[in-house]
């Protein structure tokens, strides 16, 4: 069947940055992908296949539905770590699969216990700890109790991991947010160590963290948007091009999002193009139809703003965009047909759309635009 669009993962290019980060952590720190959002857009079973082949063997996602896919994409053959939600009625699957989760809550310990001891299997658990996003996490005043629970219940109970989360890491301006969420976590671990248990790895940097407080680094870096080949922040590309000698990127962008050209017309001036009056031709112009929308995860903020690619030309997105099209002016190509290439992210000859072009256009970010690519259209790796 033929679809409306295809989304490309450039396997070099993620291979590339996997090579820039493993030498940014070190050798000894455990890189987690992060998977959560449908692999941010790229497509969970087609990128943790690509990552696993580039020599990736841990990942973390946000839920049990997120967890099923990579482990029955990777046959049970790569660590997984749910950051996010578990169901009561999933939480027998998830340690019967030796699934890594947070725990952040006492009824979730107690309930992981009492299936680990049904099922003569330990829990495979990561200890979050509150520290200042004021999100999910034990307190520090409730720290002494699950410690002491934790070593009651070591039979049943692998403490793999103590963690946190930054609150904004990806700006300075969180500088001494930030900094007193590691002084925090700190006195965690030491609560942990005073009731003389310890987690096997210490985690708490995302990308941003990772660059900007490198001491964060720890154990593990659960590793999103960077893997990508794209930056948390202008900030932070900044930091990490003021630390260094070459001044260059050294990320690639590994997702292209391609479609064709449905349809060619000629249009007359003074009508206007597409539902409403937001765009009226000034001159006689000649437009052609995509078959991509907002229902694609093409934002509608885009309408009279956006730009694709076809035959080596910028054009226009003209009109608003519709549920499933959206036109664009081509009066300047005088060889344009049914069929031809339309690049909304990726490069097309000498020109280059990018996901951060998007970002500055519609004011999202680049993890909201990503995410919201829909999942129906097809991914495929490439070389």
């Amino acid at each position: 069947m033929h679809r409306n669009s295809i989304i490309e993962l450039n396997q070099n290019a993620y291979k590339s940055n996997v090579i820039f980060l493993r030498k940014l952590l070190g050798k000894k720190v455990i890189l987690s992908s992060v998977v959560k959002g449908n692999a941010y857009g790229h497509g969970i079973k087609e990128f943790v296949t690509m990552a696993f082949n580039n020599g990736i063997t841990h990942f973390s996602v946000f839920d049990v539905e997120e967890a099923k896919i990579v482990n029955e994409t990777l046959s049970n053959s790569a660590t997984i770590m749910i950051m996010g939600f578990v169901g009561n009625e999933d939480l027998q699957w998830v340690i019967q699969n030796n699934i890594e989760f947070y725990v952040f809550e006492r009824y979730r310990l107690a309930l992981a216990t009492k299936i680990a001891k049904k099922l003569k299997i330990k829990a495979r658990v990561h200890i979050e700890i509150e520290t200042g996003m004021n999100r999910t996490g034990f307190t520090k005043k409730e720290l002494p109790g699950v410690a002491q629970y934790l070593v009651k219940e070591v039979q049943h109970i692998d403490f793999i991991g103590l963690c946190t989360h930054y609150a904004g890491a990806e700006s300075i301006s969180n500088y001494y947010r930030i900094e007193s969420q590691i002084k925090l976590f700190n006195e965690g671990l030491n609560i942990f160590k005073t009731n003389k248990i310890e987690p096997r790895i210490k985690h708490t940097a995302c990308s941003a963290a990772s660059l900007m407080f490198p001491e964060t680094q720890m154990d593990l870096v659960r590793i999103g948007i960077l893997q990508y080949g794209l930056w948390p922040s202008q900030e932070v590309l900044v930091t990490y091009l003021n630390s260094t000698k070459k001044k260059i990127d050294p990320l690639q962008r590994v997702i292209s999002w391609k479609s064709e050209i449905m349809n060619v017309k000629n249009v007359k001036s003074g009508e206007f193009i597409g539902y409403g009056t937001s765009y009226m031709a000034k001159n006689n112009m000649k437009i052609a139809t995509i078959p991509l929308g907002y229902s694609h995860g093409y934002s509608r903020s885009l309408s009279n703003r956006g730009q694709v690619l076809v035959s080596g030309y910028r054009c226009s997105i003209i009109g608003t965009i519709n549920m499933n099209m959206l036109s664009i002016d081509v009066s300047e190509i005088e060889h344009i047909k049914k069929g031809d290439e339309a690049v909304m992210i990726g490069n097309q000859g000498d020109l280059a759309i990018t996901v951060s072009s998007f970002s500055e256009l519609n004011n999202l970010l680049n993890y909201e635009f990503l995410s919201r690519i829909s999942k129906s259209i097809p991914r495929k790796i490439i070389e």
